[in-house]
């Protein structure tokens, strides 16, 4: 799925990018939302019912939220510049479309 491969690509941008940020905790946190898109979209697509998919979609999409909440926070943390969070931001938001269109696709069915 091509929304899949896009989270994918999130979680190696974001292990990159706090690959030297010093905040463990911080980091750990976001790695662990981006890992949780990518992997509740795996998770739901292993579902039996269309509905069980949608709520693990739902899921992938809060998390990526919970990313662009925590990029933000480190841009006035001072962790980056705002260009390279804008951006990452914006993917979670391309992300998050995807994410809210096939849910609601499948809940057509």
């Amino acid at each position: 799925m091509e929304v899949w491969q896009l989270a994918k690509s999130l979680v190696v941008s974001v292990y990159s990018d706090f690959a030297n940020v010093r905040d463990f905790s911080f980091c750990d946190q976001i790695k662990r939302a981006t890992l949780s898109v990518s992997n509740n979209i795996a998770e739901g697509c292993g579902r039996t019912s269309k509905a069980e998919f949608a709520r693990f979609l739902d899921i992938a999409k809060g998390s990526t939220t919970e990313v662009r909440s925590m990029y933000r926070i480190a841009q006035e943390l001072g962790f980056f510049a705002g260009t390279l969070v804008d951006q990452r931001c914006s993917e979670c938001e391309k992300i998050a479309r995807q994410l809210s269109g096939f849910a609601k696709h499948l809940r057509a069915k």
